[in-house]
Parts: C-alpha cells; structure tokens; sequence
C-alpha cells in the first residue's frame, strides 16, 4: 500500500508559475513510476506527466509540454510538478498517482494503482 499526499495548489494569474509536491509513504516509493493527472469540472481525468522509477525518462501531455517539468526525489520520498506559464485552461484538481507494475512510463489512469487525494488549481486570466 501507498499512500500520496498532494500540496501546493492554489490561485494564481495567468503566466504564473506553481510548484506541486507529492508525498509518498508506505512502500518502496523508488519501485514506482509516478504520474501526475488532473481534472477539469465536467471533463474526464487527463494525463499530464509521468516520471520513471529513476527519475532520467519523463513524459508530457502534448498541452503542457515545454511549460511543465515532472521531477522526483527518492530520498525525499517525493514527486514534484513545476508549472509556469500557468494558462486558464490548466485549471483543474491535480492528482499524483503511483504505478507498481508498468515497465515504461504510462499515460494511461488505468496503469496506476494509488491515488492522491487531489489540489486544486486554479488560474484566473
């Protein structure tokens, strides 16, 4: 069992930047590839980025690439979202989710196993 805490959302302007942390305890954090998602109000959960076990191979939503960096400290226990050049449309609830099994780093929901309980985001023009 893995358990995630998200911190660091909030309100911000657009072209600011936020800084999303990521908790993990519970197992081994450095066994899992870890992703961050988030939703929209009346939108499905979308994939936003994911980082490798190790840390050296990430990935990105083609929407936030460029603008958002996926990182992870494994001594720290923790999975970090730098995001700038914050638009309206990246306001949602971000979620950081834990993936146990996967070989490559997953864009898909369904290949992680734990959830976080969810921050909220939310950027004003």
């Amino acid at each position: 069992q893995v358990q995630l805490v998200e911190s660091g959302g909030g309100r911000v302007q657009a072209g600011d930047s936020l800084s999303l942390s990521c908790a993990a305890s519970g197992r081994t954090f450095s066994n899992y590839a870890m992703g961050w998602f988030r939703q929209a109000p009346g939108k499905e959960r979308e994939f936003v980025a994911a980082v490798s076990t190790s840390g050296r191979s990430t990935k990105y939503a083609e929407s936030v690439k460029g603008r958002f960096t996926i990182s992870r400290d494994n001594a720290k226990n923790t999975v970090y979202l730098q995001m700038n050049s914050l638009k309206p449309e990246d306001t949602a609830v971000y979620y950081c989710a834990a993936d146990s099994l996967s070989r490559t780093i997953e864009s898909l929901a369904f290949n992680y196993d734990y959830w976080g309980q969810g921050t909220q985001v939310t950027v004003s023009s």
